[in-house]
């Protein structure tokens, strides 16, 4: 564990986050932030206990800058709520984001909500140019509020959730990937747990649906080989996202649906729906416990590559034998984790 208590240092940054007053110094706090976040894996924090605070600190600047924008905005008299998705939807944040975002807001009639929808988009846009200024890259694939297709009424919003859930295709199983894990962030967080709790109740009443994201689920599998070494690719690199913590996202996801769970967050996830997925206590302690070590070993990455900027890529022949050791260990839990999900489906 680190010798330093973070603690005052957390509160410091909240702090100075929370008097934030003029939007045009956002970038120069968010720069600090990212600094002591950097640094953060110094201080011994388990990779669950990491990612959450990332996630909680990022949350305090996003709120702001939203804030400090709705101030300066003509938005209309209408109830909305910004909308967290993706990795920050599940608390679980690294030091490398880009943004994945949306607004839902309160709507009489189709009409109305596309007049209003002309209304919040220049906003919406504004806060994501800000928060790309503060270090949250664009969101490749546009998943952002400042999208008209991701700034919709609420009942737009549910007809989109209830089309992918009881129509699924390949887009609509990825759509669910990012959607599926959405939070409200600010404005009237009533109205963003509401359709995260449609969300809930669509997915646990479709077995069909969930069985199509099960088997979308286990196309990635644990980069182990058949005497249990790690497998890399030509240039002795493996892909911890994508081949290790990913797994672990997808199971967890399917099984809080299944079991009609609102709970986001991966870990709270195969806490609260493992045992509705037929697995022991034993079962859900080691599968969080890996996720939350290869989390670590992704954090470790980012900030060693943020120190030493230049090849960044994760090579586990690099990794003294207790690292490698527990990397093994926890593949070897994503591939039980996934062997658990083939019983459940019949797969």
């Amino acid at each position: 564990m680190g010798t330093t208590d973070p603690g005052p240092a957390i509160a410091a940054i909240e702090a100075e986050l929370a008097g934030l007053e003029r939007i045009d110094q956002a970038p120069v706090v968010a720069a600090r932030l990212r600094e002591f976040l950097t640094g953060l894996p110094a201080f011994g924090f388990s990779g669950e206990l990491a990612t959450r605070t990332i996630s909680r600190l990022n949350d305090s600047l996003t709120r702001r800058v939203v804030d400090l924008l709705a101030a300066r905005q003509r938005l209309p008299p209408t109830a909305w709520c910004w909308l967290a998705m993706g990795s920050e939807g599940r608390d679980e944040q690294t030091l490398v984001s880009d943004q994945d975002n949306g607004l839902v807001f309160v709507a009489d009639g189709a009409a109305e909500a596309r007049a209003l929808r002309e209304l919040f988009l220049p906003f919406a846009q504004a806060v994501n140019a800000q928060l790309a200024a503060c270090g949250f890259t664009l969101c490749p694939g546009q998943i952002m509020a400042g999208n008209p297709q991701w700034c919709l009424s609420y009942d737009e919003w549910s007809e989109r959730f209830f089309d992918w859930v009881r129509c699924p295709d390949p887009t609509a199983l990825l759509n669910a990937t990012i959607f599926f894990d959405l939070r409200p962030l600010y404005g009237e967080l009533s109205l963003g747990w509401r359709l995260r709790r449609r969300i809930a109740d669509l997915s646990s009443d479709n077995p069909a649906f969930l069985h199509l994201m099960a088997a979308n689920a286990l196309v990635v599998h644990p980069p182990l080989g058949m005497l249990g070494d790690v497998v890399v690719d030509d240039d002795a690199n493996l892909d911890l996202k994508k081949l290790g913590s990913r797994i672990f996202v997808d199971v967890a996801r399917i099984l809080a649906l299944a079991a009609g769970s609102p709970a986001v967050n991966s870990f709270e996830r195969l806490r609260q729906a493992g045992a509705a997925g037929s697995m022991q206590p034993k079962e859900v302690a080691a599968a969080t416990k890996a996720l939350s070590s290869l989390l670590g070993l992704r954090l470790e990455r980012q900030a060693m590559a943020s120190a030493e900027p230049g090849d960044s890529a994760f090579r586990p022949g690099e990794l003294n034998e207790f690292d490698l050791a527990v990397l093994k260990e926890s593949l070897r839990q994503a591939r039980r984790l996934q062997q658990r999900l083939k019983l459940n489906y019949l797969l």
